[in-house]
């Protein structure tokens, strides 16, 4: 199994044996209900369909309870798909831990960035600005946005004042610090988008799969 649920905590910081800190973020992983088995026979490819997080029964609507009906379940906030191999025998109604997470030193953790607002391309972008001193007329402004009259518009990605955060990110290669499967809880090295209390989504890293190796 590739990946799975789990919900940000916050940072911290653990001390390894030669007394070097490492900041980490804690990340407390399911435990997850497996809702739906889907199969390449029936569905085209092979997927788990994962539910996180207990909601109140009065709270789901009928399609959104059914689903977990079917397999004994309490109905659960989140659902997620996660990639699973034809071999792996984990079946509708079984509960998934943090043991699927074994022997991965790296992962990717995918979470939604907190949402900041209309913000300007000062704070947006890291943009410097015009001159702050007295007198000045574009302290904090976007400046020139195109090239008068020929082409006569403005370029496709111009970086412009607008909406900022609240985006889907996905961060690579986080390696894991402790896998602490009694406790549902993973330590991982550096930070994970999102504010202390989101969904995540923890999955096997595509790109790293051992210490100082590649994939």
């Amino acid at each position: 199994m590739q990946g799975i649920l789990g919900k940000k905590i916050g940072m911290t910081r653990v001390f390894g044996d030669e007394g070097r800190q490492t900041p980490v973020t804690v990340i407390e992983i399911g435990p997850c209900v497996v809702v739906q088995r889907k199969t390449k026979s029936q569905d085209g490819y092979e997927a788990l369909k994962l539910g996180f997080v207990e909601v109140k029964a009065s709270r789901a609507n009928k399609a959104h309870a059914g689903q977990f009906k079917a397999v004994n379940a309490t109905p659960k906030r989140f659902l997620r798909e996660f990639d699973v191999d034809d071999s792996d025998e984990i079946k509708a109604g079984d509960t998934v831990t943090a043991s699927v997470l074994d022997g991965a030193d790296y992962v990717d953790i995918i979470g939604i960035t907190k949402g900041r607002g209309f913000q300007g391309v000062v704070r947006r972008f890291k943009m410097a600005g015009g001159p702050m001193t007295h007198g000045g007329h574009s302290k904090r402004r976007v400046g020139s946005i195109g090239c008068r009259s020929f082409p006569g518009r403005v370029h496709k990605g111009k970086r412009m004042p607008g909406h900022m955060g609240n985006v889907r990110v996905t961060t690579q290669n986080l390696k894991v610090v402790q896998l602490r499967a009694s406790e549902n809880l993973i330590l991982v090295k550096g930070a994970v988008p999102g504010p202390a209390g989101a969904l995540v989504e923890i999955r096997k890293a595509l790109k790293k799969t051992k210490a100082g190796q590649g994939k």
